[in-house]
This record gives C-alpha cells, sequence and structure tokens, in this order.
C-alpha cells in the first residue's frame, strides 16, 4: 500500500472526525445566545414563507462557528448548501458555474468573502438583487454580453475582517450576526459533547480546566481536547482529570492564563524592548517572524479581550495586566487608572 495512498486515507478519516464534531442544528449549537435567537426567528419565517432566506452575513474571529451555523441554517432550511471561498472564485465565470448550478432555494457559502476580487463582487451585485449576471464574452469591438439569470437563492458570507468589506457588498445582506468568542461555561459544554463523540472520558474539571484556557474559541478547544486526550493516553490512564488537562495544557506551552508561547513573546517584546508601548503592528510582526495579519487576528483579539493589550492610533500598549504578569510594575505616568479603569 502506497504511502500516498495512506495519507490521503488518514486526511479523509481526520476530515470526518472533524465534521462529526459540527453540531447539526440550533439546540445543539451552544453559546452565542443572542445571534443564535435572531438566526432562528429568520430561518422560522422564511420556512413558514416558503421562501428563500434573505442573504446573511457572519463575522467574527476564526474558529468560532460561522461554517456550522451555515450548516445548521441550511439543514433547517431543507436546502442544498455549496460551499467555496474568496481566494478560490478568482473570475466571474468561477462564479458564474457556482450560481447557475442552484437551484431555487439552495445557499451558497463562500467563506473569507472579503477576499473576493473587486471583478467577481461586482458580477455578485446583480446576482444578489435581481439574480441575473451580465457575462462579458469576447473583448474589444467584438464583445458581448450574456445574460444569465440564476434561481432565487441565498448566500451566506463568512468574514473575519468585516471591515475590509466593501460598503456595496455589506449592504446587499439582509441580515448581519457578529460572533463574540465564548465563555468557559458554554466551552465546557461543547468539550463534553466532543468528548462523547471522540470517546474520550473527561470530568468536569478537566473540562472547565480546557474550556478556560482555549482562548474562548472551540475549534481550540476541539483541538486541545484532542491533545489531552493524546497525553492521558500516554502519560495517563485514559482519563482527563483536572491534573492530566493541566499537564497536558503545560506541555503544549499554555499557561495559565490561556496564553501560548507567541502571546507571551509578543507581550515580552513590547514591555522589554519597547518599554510598554507603543509600537506599531509592523514592527511587532518583524520582532516575532509572524505576518501583521496573524498577528491582528489571530493574537490580538484574546490578548486585548483578557485585559494584556491596548490597541492606540500610536501602536500597541502593554496594559498594566501584562507587566503584572511579567513580573515587573508598570512605569509611572504610563497609563493612570483614571483614564483606563477597566485595566486595573
Amino acid at each position: 500500500m502506497s504511502e500516498k495512498f495512506i495519507t490521503s486515507t488518514l486526511n479523509k478519516k481526520n476530515q470526518a472526525q472533524d465534521n462529526s464534531l459540527r453540531p447539526g442544528d440550533f439546540k445543539s449549537f451552544p453559546g452565542q445566545d443572542k445571534e443564535k435567537e435572531k438566526l432562528q426567528l429568520y430561518t422560522a419565517a422564511a420556512k413558514q414563507r416558503n421562501e428563500a432566506l434573505g442573504h446573511l452575513l457572519l463575522s467574527g474571529p476564526p474558529g468560532l462557528g460561522k461554517t456550522t451555523l451555515a450548516y445548521i441554517i441550511a439543514n433547517e432550511m431543507g436546502s442544498n448548501i455549496k460551499s467555496s471561498s474568496g481566494p478560490a472564485i478568482e473570475k466571474p465565470g468561477d462564479l458564474a458555474g457556482l450560481l447557475t448550478s442552484l437551484q431555487a432555494g439552495d445557499i451558497l457559502f463562500i467563506d473569507e468573502i472579503h477576499r473576493l476580487n473587486n471583478t467577481v463582487e461586482e458580477y455578485l451585485y446583480s446576482a444578489m438583487e435581481d439574480y441575473f449576471i451580465d457575462i462579458m464574452l469576447d473583448q474589444g469591438p467584438g464583445a458581448r454580453s450574456v445574460r444569465l439569470n440564476v434561481e432565487h437563492f441565498t448566500l451566506i458570507g463568512a468574514t473575519t475582517r468585516q471591515g475590509m468589506l466593501t460598503a456595496p457588498l455589506r449592504s446587499r445582506f439582509g441580515m448581519s450576526c457578529r460572533l463574540e468568542l465564548y465563555k468557559p461555561e458554554d466551552l465546557k459544554t461543547i468539550i463534553h459533547r466532543s468528548a462523547g463523540i471522540l470517546g474520550v472520558t473527561i470530568d468536569d474539571e478537566g473540562a472547565y480546566e480546557i474550556a478556560r484556557r482555549c482562548r474562548g474559541t472551540p475549534r481550540i478547544a476541539n483541538s486541545l481536547l484532542r491533545w489531552a486526550r493524546d497525553y492521558a493516553q500516554i502519560k495517563g490512564n485514559r482519563q482527563i482529570d483536572q491534573a492530566i488537562a493541566n499537564a497536558a495544557l503545560a506541555m503544549y506551552d499554555i499557561d495559565n492564563d490561556g496564553l501560548d508561547s507567541m502571546d507571551n513573546r509578543l507581550l515580552e517584546i513590547i514591555v522589554n524592548f519597547y518599554h510598554g508601548g507603543p509600537v506599531g503592528v509592523k514592527t511587532l510582526a518583524v520582532a516575532v517572524g509572524e505576518e501583521e495579519r496573524t498577528i491582528e487576528d489571530v493574537y490580538e483579539p484574546y490578548l486585548i479581550q483578557e485585559g494584556f493589550l491596548m490597541r492606540t492610533a500610536q501602536g500597541r500598549v502593554a496594559a498594566p495586566r501584562a507587566w503584572q504578569k511579567l513580573g515587573l510594575k508598570p512605569p509611572s505616568g504610563k497609563m493612570s487608572k483614571n483614564d483606563h479603569p477597566e485595566l486595573f
């Protein structure tokens, strides 16, 4: 049996396992209660009228369940769903192929929709509003336009950077929902559910230990659960309790505040090299050898939410909690309690 075939088989098995962890209905989807209630009403009303759902935009940090919600909505509506991503739709012909393959009431899910190129996006406008696209054939004097009608479909767009969407595209969505980082209690529910699917034995203390240190993100929670399972299998008795979870996360370089090695490195550079800031994101990216976008999308949201970092017009500034974490005292006059009481 070839190595290529074995790798392909393992990848398919892992993908199937990942898909099995996705909830299939709103009832099985913990957290995001406010947005979930809006979506339930939105889908129920459209289904009662026997109409296609209005176009929907889902935004928020990666790993919070935007793709999962799109598939839940398709299940609730009894609709077929086709998936693509912004970078994969390179030219209008690609978009035309997707749209003309849809039946009435079908859902087209486009992940990272803010990364659509401008030409493709302009073709999408008429499809979303009037359900047709005009494709230009040939060039120069012999150029002609062919109109293609499309069925009444629903576009669900997902983005991690809503600010990068153009105003014309954003205005064509009937509803916009922003997902926020999860609370540990909701993440504990997710971990218990995933553990049941994976056949992992975990107690409440072990689940909570992972939940409070997974950056408020279900995708990371499931990843850490798998790691804790492996750790318990080799170094424990195949059961995850608080002690095993602690040891597994420590080996994975995740500290008691849920920060990984890159988080701590960012804080150390801002505090030790730049005296607490402000320092620009470009400088930080060079200092840690990471892309600016990764710092902004992956690391900063959690550091800001947890009160370790501030994003100002002049650059990134280490909050008092970051100094305290590094065992240092914030310099006097750097930041006052009156200016930022929420950080003290």
